[in-house]
């Protein structure tokens, strides 16, 4: 078993399903596949009692993997569902708000910091991490250009860990990884085909084993 502390690790971003029983076996064969840091369970289009189902459906699932359980965006059906934390896809005012109400007792972060300005607003505020790039924003097979070079740039002088979304393509992790930041987020790479999830989350870890640079300690 390899040292996973010391590489990018992946972040599952639970796939668009309506159905709860579905999403819920999904995302369980899916963790089965190796280490997930965590999973960002986003509303999509549900009404928020819809969401507050399928919250309470998965957290459990995602914390008995040993993941932690991140709720995007709404903060009541966080705590409901006993989640580990809250994503927030808004920018600085949205995660203040969030941080402020919320930590220590929450994971915090997100922010959406689309340049370096943004970047650096968030960083003051102290989340737990910084994410680069949206959930729903694997529409091209690589990670979006200008979200590796944020992160690169922030992974460099920074200490506060930045998670970016990857690609549609599952090889996108590696590209990430090599920015020298920490997470590498994965939606359509794993779920485009749900039979594949947990082979799909077996290879992108096995090459992060071997081709991912290692953090210094």
């Amino acid at each position: 078993m390899s040292n996973i502390e010391n590489r990018c690790r992946l972040v599952l971003v639970a796939p668009d399903m309506p159905d709860i029983a579905e999403q819920t076996r999904v995302l369980a064969d899916a963790l089965k596949g190796g280490d997930v840091a965590s999973v960002i369970v986003p509303q999509y289009g549900l009404t928020e009692a819809d969401f507050q189902k399928h919250a309470e459906a998965l957290v459990p699932v995602i914390q008995k993997a040993g993941a932690a359980a991140l709720i995007e965006g709404d903060t009541r059906v966080a705590g409901r569902a006993r989640a580990d934390g809250l994503h927030i896809p808004g920018g600085a005012d949205a995660l203040a708000e969030a941080i402020e109400r919320h930590t220590p007792k929450m994971i915090v972060g997100g922010g959406n910091a689309t340049d370096r300005h943004h970047a650096l607003e968030i960083g003051e505020l102290r989340p737990d991490y910084v994410f680069f790039g949206r959930t729903d924003g694997d529409i091209k097979p690589e990670a979006h250009p200008k979200n590796l070079a944020l992160a690169e740039w922030w992974a460099s002088m920074i200490e506060i860990p930045c998670v970016v979304m990857g690609g549609a393509d599952p090889q996108s992790a590696l590209a990430v990884a090599e920015t020298g930041a920490e997470f590498v987020a994965l939606r359509r790479a794993v779920f485009a085909d749900p039979v594949q999830a947990p082979s799909v989350v077996a290879a992108v870890n096995a090459l992060l084993d071997e081709k991912a640079p290692r953090f210094e300690d």
